[in-house]
């Protein structure tokens, strides 16, 4: 009896993928003489683990308990000892596995593709608090007053036809601050080589008010990508807000393309064009703002005015509607539940004491992610399952039951015949072994 069924998908996808020879290839030269486990294999079992729900190195106990399913698996011990192996060269080893995930992601795009060829891929930035509860390596107090990590993100848009897959992510102690360029610029330039070469010259950046610095700005219009970035309100721009007239203002859409009561949007580049050139903002950059009533209960903020919530964006995109363009850019809140689900993932909380073995763990998140996106994006196209976030693909599909027959030399997984979503599994596990 196994209690993890639906694991046998994320290990099909592993397979489908590339990632168990790419990771195996990548990480042989920590492998120590004699080893009887090889690091790419431990450190995908330890990603499997995090993908069933696991959140600390020991839960890779539920695979090694499983060994007719999941094969031999390193114990608690081997585990360790490879992490903090990587840790110890930890430039050389997180480059290793990320260019493992990029040459896995490249075949799986192969296989099926997550966005159309005559539209931008749309990259989303955005950082999020992880909590610690004791004095870890470089933990600090953070700007929402807690006390942890300041992590920097960059996801796939989880659009319609979108994986939502983690392209990087970047460690960063608790005090690091939401606008520092250097690390959106690091980060976006370790999600651009994870994605195909032909990709990489079609992407649209879209972050909030974090990315909208002028050295962000600037080295996303060298390297000819579009963006789409919050702007904070301040002068000139708070005095042509002030100055606009109601006919400036024009209804702003929902995401169904209808009018949406009460949010309005409007122009401001030709008011502060050449203001913000002499300032040092890149040429081509255009401002639109958004004005809306607020929620009941919500509080006005100082920038806002005569009851409207403001809003500023800025775009180097030069064609398309406003309307559009302010609903495209709004739409990057969709990195939040990619954040949310990461941390359903292994990243609620970072167990390791160094900083340099927090880093392993956290490219080892990435890898977990990576595994359901794949599997989800492989095996269940135009299925609702597509879109689950991690919980609910645990509790239906991933962590059933089943029985592991052996039979004519062949292991054959039986699931139970009652369970709702038997076949879905069933069906998902034929598409995957199907691909090459």
């Amino acid at each position: 009896m196994v209690s993890s069924a639906g694991g046998a998908l994320l290990i099909e996808t592993a397979r489908a993928s590339g990632l168990t020879g790419a990771l195996s290839t990548a990480l042989d030269r920590w492998r120590r003489p004699r080893a009887a486990h090889q690091p790419g294999k431990v450190l995908l079992d330890l990603a499997v683990a995090l993908g069933l729900g696991g959140d600390c190195l020991a839960d890779v106990s539920v695979l090694r308990a499983q060994p007719a399913l999941f094969g031999p698996v390193a114990s608690d011990p081997t585990v360790s000892r490879l992490v903090d192996a990587l840790a110890a060269d930890a430039p050389a080893a997180l480059a290793a596995i990320r260019s493992a995930r990029a040459a896995a992601r490249s075949r799986v795009w192969a296989h099926r593709r997550p966005v159309d060829r005559g539209r931008p891929v749309v990259v989303d930035v955005d950082a999020t608090i992880v909590i610690s509860h004791s004095e870890k390596e470089q933990a600090a107090p953070t700007f929402k007053r807690t006390f942890g990590f300041h992590p920097l993100f960059a996801f796939l848009d989880h659009g319609p036809d979108g994986t939502g897959e983690p392209l990087a992510g970047v460690l960063r102690r608790g005090s690091a601050t939401a606008n520092t360029a250097a690390d959106h610029i690091t980060v976006l330039d370790l999600a651009l080589a994870q994605l195909p070469e032909p990709d990489r010259s079609r992407v649209l950046v879209r972050a909030d008010s974090g990315g909208g610095t002028k050295a962000f700005l600037h080295h996303i219009t060298r390297l000819g990508l579009q963006y789409s970035v919050g702007f904070h309100v301040f002068d000139p721009v708070e005095h042509v807000l002030d100055m606009l007239p109601a006919t400036a203002w024009t209804p702003a859409y929902d995401v169904d393309g209808q009018p949406r009561d009460g949010a309005q949007v409007a122009e401001l580049t030709g008011l502060v064009a050449a203001a913000m050139t002499a300032a040092g903002w890149p040429a081509g950059m255009r401002l639109i703002a958004r004005r809306e009533r607020p929620h009941p209960g919500a509080q006005l903020r100082i920038t806002d005015r005569d009851g409207w919530r403001l809003t500023v964006f800025a775009t180097n995109t030069e064609r398309g509607q406003l309307p559009d363009l302010e609903v495209r850019h709004r739409l990057r809140a969709r990195a939040e539940d990619r954040i949310r689900a990461l941390k359903d993932s292994g990243l609620r909380n970072l167990p390791l004491h160094d900083f340099t073995q927090n880093q392993v763990w956290l490219e080892t998140v990435l890898l977990a992610a990576d595994l359901l996106a794949w599997t989800q994006h492989l095996a269940f196209p135009g299925h609702p399952a597509r879109r689950w976030e991690p919980k609910r693909l645990r509790l239906r599909l991933l962590t059933v039951a089943g029985r592991v027959v052996r039979t004519g030399r062949r292991n054959i997984l039986q699931l139970p015949r009652g369970w709702p979503w038997t076949d879905l599994v069933c069906r998902a596990h034929a598409r995957l072994t199907a691909l090459p």
